[in-house]
């Protein structure tokens, strides 16, 4: 286990991880001067190459967490690999965690988050945790309808551990492959659009509600997100009161980004991440106040920033690792041409469908602000042609 110098002065915030959501934290904290550790997997984690302050060691284990808790004042984290048990453990220790373990539990585990929906009296897709075999499945598509939707419980992120089954036959294959892991399984829902809310909290019960994003998720991969959302402000209005809501009832310390689903009948709850999340990256130039700014900022209980956009609207789109393995960075100046692009890359290894950066365009129309983001991206992802001068 590696341990580079530690900085000084103010508290010692310690990010469990160090991808690209760490990375942008420990950005965050710079400008206030703030000290940020980071326990990475390894040192080309993304993270891990910008910052100065990192320990090396894997986030699955107790005695990593253990030796990394005890050189920071608190500790928070940047993604939902790790076993709640060792966070009920630190807190045990006396080690503050925020979001607490309690919290994390929650979150962790979507059957768990569905219980906090019900309880708050939160719309939610019909959905069933009673999964020991192929027969609970079958019996609860017989009953819903199918297709529906299948989830493994816990680790699954950005798309991943998420299973479209069309009827009985692809159900039983799935649960053959899925042996002995815990599973979530809900209804169909038909989704006009999909929305996020970011939320930040602080323990003093301090709490802001960015305003709501529309996300154009394909394949189970978030490719744009903007705002404002082609909303009514009363769905407007239920989408933030959801997301304070939520936050309220978990007594959250940190930043929460609550995904909903548009429908016929209304809003419905998909999923939430007590962490900075990809439908915030955004905020960087777009609002007053960054999530990973506010995110510092709830887990030290200082005052929280004005959430608010800088401009009319704002557009998100992200760079994909390409088929080719293009590495964006041979397109940074291509991309930087395009008026009011904001690129940021996250320095890593170049695979398909990878999130490698993203790109933010601040403007006075949305139309044209989506457009600049995704003739940015596509420069760096190698999917769009540099435009004649």
């Amino acid at each position: 286990m590696a341990i580079a110098r530690r900085s000084t002065g103010g508290d010692c915030v310690g990010i469990v991880g160090a991808g690209q959501l760490a990375r942008m934290t420990y950005q965050a904290g710079i400008a206030l001067g703030l000290t940020v550790r980071l326990l990475a997997e390894t040192p080309e984690d993304a993270a891990a190459l910008v910052a100065a302050d990192v320990e090396t060691g894997s986030a699955r284990s107790l005695d990593a967490l253990r030796h990394f808790a005890a050189s920071c004042d608190v500790l928070t984290f940047e993604h939902e690999l790790i076993d709640p048990a060792h966070l009920r453990d630190l807190e045990s220790a006396g080690h503050i965690l925020r979001p607490g373990a309690a919290v994390a539990t929650t979150v962790f585990d979507k059957r768990r988050q569905r219980e906090v929906m019900v309880k708050e009296g939160l719309p939610v897709p019909a959905y069933t945790d009673a999964v020991e075999g192929a027969d609970d499945v079958v019996a609860f598509g017989d009953r819903h309808g199918w297709p529906l939707v299948v989830k493994l419980a816990n680790g699954g992120y950005d798309g991943r551990g998420v299973f479209v089954v069309s009827d009985a036959v692809e159900a039983e294959q799935l649960l053959v492959e899925l042996a002995g892991r815990a599973l979530l399984v809900e209804a169909w829902v038909p989704i006009e659009r999909e929305l996020a809310v970011m939320v930040a909290r602080r323990p003093s019960g301090e709490c802001v509600v960015y305003p709501v994003v529309e996300t154009v998720q394909r394949d189970g991969i978030c490719h744009e997100v903007f705002t404002p959302a082609p909303l009514s402000a009363l769905l407007e209005a239920q989408a933030k009161a959801m997301g304070r809501r939520v936050a309220e009832s978990m007594d959250l310390v940190g930043v929460l980004a609550v995904e909903l689903f548009v429908t016929a009948d209304g809003l419905v709850v998909n999923e939430l991440a007590a962490r900075p999340h990809n439908s915030g990256h955004h905020t960087i130039e777009g609002c007053v106040t960054s999530q990973f700014e506010n995110h510092l900022r709830a887990v030290l209980d200082l005052p929280l920033g004005e959430p608010g956009l800088v401009g009319t609207a704002v557009a998100m789109a992200n760079v994909l690792g390409a088929a080719d393995g293009l590495d964006p960075q041979a397109a940074l100046g291509a991309a930087l041409e395009v008026p009011g692009a904001h690129v940021h890359l996250y320095g890593k290894q170049a695979r398909p469908g990878r999130k490698l950066g993203h790109v933010t365009v601040v403007g006075d129309d949305l139309d044209d602000a989506r457009e600049r983001a995704r003739r940015a991206a596509g420069l760096l992802m190698g999917t769009r042609e540099r435009e004649p001068v």
